[in-house]
């Protein structure tokens, strides 16, 4: 538990003050964080053996993270992302052809959607920054509320499990202690700094968010599970690894987005 807090401490100290100053400085950090997160998913599956799919599934990452949409340089026409994600697609499948499945079609979709969860997640996280610093510390907050409340009510009242075969340790009382502990939280934060005009909107967006962030949590569970291994990775010490930290915000962000209470 002291390595775990003094973990956190040592994060918080370099990641919140590169979030308020924003730019180029929060997003390149944004790109390695990004980056790091797609390597540990790809290590899971021991995907890294192929390097070229695996220089492909980072290009993908990182069209996700620029939202690429310019004028060739050589070619009058102009390219985006869902293109270049096209013509990725299509080498990734030819790929499999040229090694005789060695790198099956399950891979090729693996690395695709690895590329797209990581990216788009931290692609809306960029973009909420760019909104307003009051909403992407509300949805930072309720993230935190969420896995605290969890924590401690699950320690305090848990009986049911939630999903034991994803993750014992998780309970439904635990889950229930996360949103309303978010949902206090959040009613402070709208009273501090007002992300929306309406308190019961407010309530309603937190009540779904931390749902997702509690799906999110499942999610990389669910991985580690099904790839058996402890942590996404072992760069944070007591924490694990960047998916083991950020896996909650590669939903809540694009959900806030989606149904348009950040825009």
């Amino acid at each position: 538990m002291k390595i775990r807090i003094i973990t956190a401490i040592i994060a918080i100290l370099l990641f919140f003050p590169l979030v308020i100053i924003g730019g180029l400085p929060f997003k390149l950090i944004m790109f390695v964080i990004g980056s790091i997160g797609l390597l540990e998913l790809l290590q899971m599956r021991k995907m890294t053996r192929f390097p070229i799919p695996t220089i492909f599934s980072f290009i993908l990452l990182w069209v996700l993270l620029l939202q690429v949409n310019q004028e060739s340089f050589f070619l009058q026409f102009k390219i985006d992302n869902s293109e270049i994600m096209l013509l990725i697609v299509l080498v990734l499948l030819g790929y499999t052809v040229l090694v005789k499945n060695k790198l099956t079609f399950e891979d090729a979709g693996f690395i695709v959607i690895s590329a797209i969860y990581v990216g788009l997640g931290f692609y809306y996280f960029m973009e909420t920054r760019e909104i307003g610093l009051e909403y992407i510390f509300y949805g930072i907050v309720i993230i935190l509320a969420t896995d605290t409340g969890a924590y401690f009510c699950g320690k305090a009242f848990g009986k049911r499990k939630l999903w034991p075969e994803i993750s014992p340790n998780k309970t439904i009382e635990g889950a229930i202690g996360g949103i309303v502990l978010a949902c206090i939280v959040a009613v402070i934060f709208q009273l501090i700094f007002p992300v929306h005009s309406s308190m019961f909107v407010v309530l309603i967006v937190t009540v779904f968010a931390s749902m997702f962030g509690q799906v999110g949590d499942l999610v990389e569970s669910a991985f580690k599970r099904y790839y058996d291994v402890k942590d996404s990775g072992k760069l944070l010490p007591g924490h694990g690894g960047i998916l083991d930290r950020f896996d909650s915000w590669l939903f809540v962000f694009p959900f806030l987005h989606f149904i348009q209470f950040v825009s």
